[in-house]
């Protein structure tokens, strides 16, 4: 039996996560460690407004996880995440070996998103002011 590194990408329910965050992360841990599964590294990635309604949800949590699995159980991991309700969608990735450290290293350092959708416009539009800011000032050429 081969153990893989997967990079997995979740599209989170934003509703359901904004009130027990904790717990919807751990879920989506005991089902991989159910499966036989080892996890590298768990994250928010981010939130953001979907292009199109998924589940009718217009909203979506994005969560990273990098885990090691054997290959045989991964279709049975898929049909758990298929039931799950607070999961609108997700991806499996099967990582090349050479690139694993990297990505795992990566994944751990990134900083986690501070600003929250709702305020992102206004943090741009406080970033756009400063620049015309400079720019009338002869700052920036």
């Amino acid at each position: 039996m081969a153990r893989n590194v997967y990079e997995a990408m979740f599209i989170l329910d934003s509703n359901r996560f904004g009130r027990d965050p904790d717990g919807i992360s751990g879920q989506l841990a005991d089902l991989i460690q159910k499966a036989g599964g080892e996890i590298l590294v768990s994250r928010l990635w981010e939130e953001r407004r979907l292009a199109y309604p998924v589940k009718g949800q217009r909203k979506g949590t994005y969560w990273l996880i990098y885990l090691k699995l054997d290959s045989l159980q991964l279709a049975g991991l898929r049909r758990q995440f298929d039931i799950t309700e607070t999961i609108l969608r997700f991806l499996f990735l099967k990582i090349d070996p050479q690139i694993v450290d990297a990505l795992v290293a990566h994944a751990q350092s990134a900083p986690i998103p501070s600003v929250s959708p709702v305020e992102a416009p206004v943090a741009v539009a406080a970033e756009v002011r400063q620049v015309d800011e400079k720019l009338g000032a002869g700052v920036i050429q």
